[in-house]
């Protein structure tokens, strides 16, 4: 007997980032090289030299990618002089894993710093124009007490 197909395959979550971008295969190796990304699929085009479809995984999440192919519409960062979206990594060691992805190709946006809201956390953008944050709680805060934080945070 087959085996029971589940609407939502093992190991993916509700949502999954899936991003565009222009050097796919080489962004693969920066992920894994920046967050230990292991690949676990990866679809060549016709021709070999791209990457139609593949899927990484990052920690607990599953992370689709591919090459940009402007006649199927979803176009990348680097066409569209960048992108409104930042993908948001929780981690173990947030100043490893930044300094990783740094030494990796990444350039920092925002420098890692202990936040009113309870996480250390920094922002960078990758080799490929994605912006990520990366973060690993440090305090478990209420509602109450991180508005009194980020009101002594602005003045406020």
């Amino acid at each position: 007997m087959a085996d029971a197909v589940t609407p939502i395959p093992e190991g993916f979550h509700s949502i999954t980032p899936h991003l565009v971008m222009q050097g796919a295969a080489k962004a693969i190796e920066y992920y894994k090289k920046a967050f230990g990304a292991e690949e676990l699929s990866r679809m060549p085009t016709a021709d070999g030299n791209g990457v139609m479809h593949a899927t990484i995984r990052i920690g607990s999440s599953m992370l689709m990618l591919n090459d940009e192919f402007p006649e199927m519409g979803p176009k990348a960062p680097s066409t569209l002089g960048g992108s409104p979206v930042v993908i948001h990594l929780y981690v173990d060691d947030v100043d490893s894993v930044f300094k990783q992805a740094i030494d990796a190709g990444a350039q920092e946006i925002m420098a890692v710093q202990d936040t009113f809201w309870g996480d250390r956390y920094g922002m960078l953008l990758d080799p490929f124009g994605h912006s990520w944050s990366i973060a690993s709680r440090k305090e478990i805060l209420t509602g109450e007490e991180i508005a009194q934080r980020a009101a002594q945070a602005f003045g406020g």
